[in-house]
């Protein structure tokens, strides 16, 4: 899931001619199939299949003596057939596999539907670009007899359509989702990048840039990600700072911490944590770390009884850690979860809500934290939740202890 132009397509038919042919480079650390399979290859209509999947994996199709000079080598090309109605594309590719069989490439297009995706077994399919919901669909079920893979390479212009979210929104050990900015696009000089962002609209330019989904006017935080990210640095000794937690199980248990520049008026978000089922000891472990002196606000399900009979702000202040004494709310007593976010998003709006940029979890969030309907979507906010928190109660924000303060009275000399 990336930009445009950054090598996704490549990248696609760089794997699946290794899987066709079964020539793996060394450094290849995949899957690998040590005999010959049938393969699944296409993108929304006929022509882009042609001019993407297939002439990265044949050769230009304009050029039949080309034919050949793609990531499948000529010498593995057996045979071929072509596509009728649709010039120079192809149906089938017949490669050469090293272990002596002979493995099929299909070439087929989302707007054929769904029925035309359909074979007995298949051991891979590589959707190009994100593709409806039934023809994904019809693609996992063609390898489910074989154990096979299915691949998907798409810039997410749909925003978090039910293929994006079932690889964001639904965590499985059999899914893996890896991402690719403009940044990491080194065939691009920095001048070059500095144009290509600025020729998009500011509403797609997250999208279509870093594969962020775009969300539209539904993206609470509609700001673009580098107006709020900073490098980090070391806390100065006299800003405040306060932290957050998100209490959670089968959802993460999260955490923020915040250092508040009370001069500008700046917050900065300088560390997160997420982490699911595990128990408050696990939890407060982790987050001592980070100084037995903060603060730490929560919210109000921290009172709630749990199994063992004691709340959960209490375990964790048995823990060690330094909880409030009272659940977060605004100055007025109030907890209001838009009257907290519009908060932030006045802050970032205003410069005076950043980042940095090794909080991961809290951007990954950010970029996926949405509304439907005018209702804000509670999945995956847990490290938004934990800040969230922590801004309500920055009045409760507290400056490091200097080192030689030990937290005793001196004696009273008589």
């Amino acid at each position: 899931m990336a930009g445009n132009q950054l090598g996704k397509t490549l990248s696609g038919a760089a794997e699946c001619s290794m899987h066709l042919t079964g020539e793996y480079p060394d450094w290849w650390e995949g899957k690998r199939y040590d005999k010959p399979i049938i393969l699944i290859a296409g993108s929304e209509s006929a022509e882009l299949t042609r001019d993407g999947v297939q002439r990265l994996l044949v050769g230009p199709p304009d050029r039949e003596e080309d034919w050949g000079t793609g990531f499948i080598p000529q010498r593995c090309i057996v045979a071929r057939t072509r596509r009728t109605g649709v010039s120079n594309a192809l149906d089938t590719v017949t490669v050469k596999h090293v272990s002596g069989g002979q493995s099929t490439l299909y070439l087929k297009s989302y707007d054929q539907g769904r029925s035309k995706w359909q074979a007995n077994t298949v051991d891979f399919v590589w959707f190009d670009e994100e593709p409806p919901e039934d023809v994904y669909f019809e693609g996992i079920t063609r390898t489910n007899a074989t154990k096979g893979s299915v691949m998907v390479t798409f810039t997410p212009l749909k925003g978090m359509s039910s293929v994006v979210a079932r690889f964001l929104l639904e965590e499985s050990p059999d899914r893996q989702t890896v991402t690719m900015t403009i940044e990491d696009a080194e065939h691009f000089t920095p001048e070059e990048r500095e144009k290509i962002i600025a020729s998009y609209p500011v509403h797609e330019r997250e999208a279509r840039t870093k594969g962020i989904p775009t969300m539209g006017s539904g993206l609470i935080f509609p700001v673009l990600e580098e107006e709020i990210i900073v490098e980090p640095f070391d806390i100065p000794k006299h800003w405040a700072q306060i932290c957050g937690l998100d209490f959670g199980w089968d959802h993460p248990t999260a955490a923020a911490h915040l250092a508040w520049d009370r001069d500008a008026d700046v917050v900065y978000l300088v560390k997160d944590y997420r982490q699911r089922q595990q128990t408050p000891i696990f939890h407060a472990a982790a987050l001592k770390q980070w100084g037995d002196w903060l603060p730490w606000a929560w919210p109000h399900d921290g009172n709630n009884d749990t199994a063992a009979g004691e709340n959960l702000s209490k375990q964790y202040r048995d823990q060690g850690l330094n909880m409030l004494p009272e659940r977060a709310t605004f100055p007025d007593g109030s907890n209001s979860v838009e009257a907290g976010l519009m908060d932030m998003l006045d802050r970032m709006l205003t410069g005076r809500w950043k980042v940095f940029r090794t909080c991961g979890a809290w951007l990954e969030e950010r970029r996926l934290y949405h509304r439907v309907d005018g209702k804000v979507v509670k999945e995956r906010d847990d490290a938004i939740s934990a800040s969230r928190y922590a801004l309500m109660m920055l009045r409760s924000a507290k400056t490091k202890p200097k080192d030689n303060d030990w937290g005793f009275k001196p004696r009273k000399v008589v």
